[in-house]
């Protein structure tokens, strides 16, 4: 498995998505920690989670939980495995998601994650949604605070445009090392954030880069020169995907979301894929 770089921190080219396991239609418990050893078996040391993966409002921290019970039952060296969570959400039965931005709200999401984690600091907590009731400056200001109390150790935010990205670098600086915002072959709007990030030298996390749950299994049928490559060299369509995303940028790291060993074994070979530049042409005109 091939690496790159998430501030100081070396990570696994292809990441975890473990939305998929807490979410509806997520699989039992065994399957979902099965995957999750599967992603660790085939070399993945990033996991993406988030306090507000889970299905009731009486459930939060659901994801983080089974991560972290995965991780401990694991056989074999988890010391190089980053879990990056995020905070800033809030899941409501009677409505819509809400959001939080404030210090204050930021700083006991972060406290009540490292403890459903099981560790002292956080490797990389991330800003979730922004808050239009809280100046993006105050947001920014309070994931400082929580470097500076040594309860995180690098922060990102996500769902982010291009001026709260220069934002955050301004305030920030090297504690700011990531930009988690959706990228697909199918949702290609975030490309300026994506050409920010590798111009200000930041990781870029695509999250549903194969397109969603729904879309991900009909890529190939939806995108003719994605089916076209994977054909010529025997993988998937869903593989050359996220090939051409890794070959888009250094700072791009894919987090595709599973469930189930079979499709995280699937993204994680991805990583070994080499597109040439003429193929990488031909995904991107797709």
């Amino acid at each position: 498995m091939k690496h790159r770089s998430i501030g100081s921190l070396t990570v696994s080219a292809i990441g975890l998505g473990g939305m998929p396991m807490s979410v509806q239609g997520r699989k039992d418990r065994e399957t979902s920690i099965a995957a999750i050893h599967a992603a660790l078996d085939a070399g993945v040391t990033l996991i993406d989670t988030a306090n507000s993966y889970h299905l009731d409002a009486d459930g939060i921290g659901h994801n983080e939980l089974l991560i972290a019970e995965a991780l401990s039952a694991y056989g074999g060296d988890t010391s190089g495995v980053v879990v990056a969570t995020k905070g800033g959400t809030i899941h409501r039965d009677e409505g819509p998601w809400g959001l939080e931005g404030s210090p204050e709200a930021l700083r006991r999401a972060a406290q009540e994650s490292a403890k459903r984690l099981r560790v002292d600091v956080i490797d990389l907590y991330q800003h979730h949604r922004p808050d239009p009731e809280v100046p993006y400056e105050e947001t920014m200001g309070g994931l400082s605070d929580l470097v500076d109390s040594g309860l995180v150790r690098f922060v990102g935010i996500s769902n982010a445009n291009p001026d709260q990205i220069r934002t955050a670098h301004e305030i920030l600086g090297g504690r700011f090392v990531s930009v988690q915002n959706q990228f697909s072959p199918e949702f290609r709007s975030s490309e300026p954030e994506l050409e920010l990030c590798d111009s200000l030298g930041i990781a870029f996390l695509p999250w549903s880069p194969l397109g969603g749950i729904r879309r991900a299994p009909g890529l190939g049928e939806e995108r003719a020169a994605f089916r076209e490559i994977a054909d010529e060299k025997g993988v998937s369509p869903q593989q050359i995907a996220l090939a051409w995303e890794l070959a888009l940028s250094e700072r791009v790291i894919p987090i595709p979301g599973a469930s189930r060993p079979e499709s995280i074994i699937d993204s994680a070979r991805a990583a070994d894929i080499e597109l040439t530049h003429d193929e990488v042409g031909r995904l991107s005109a797709a």
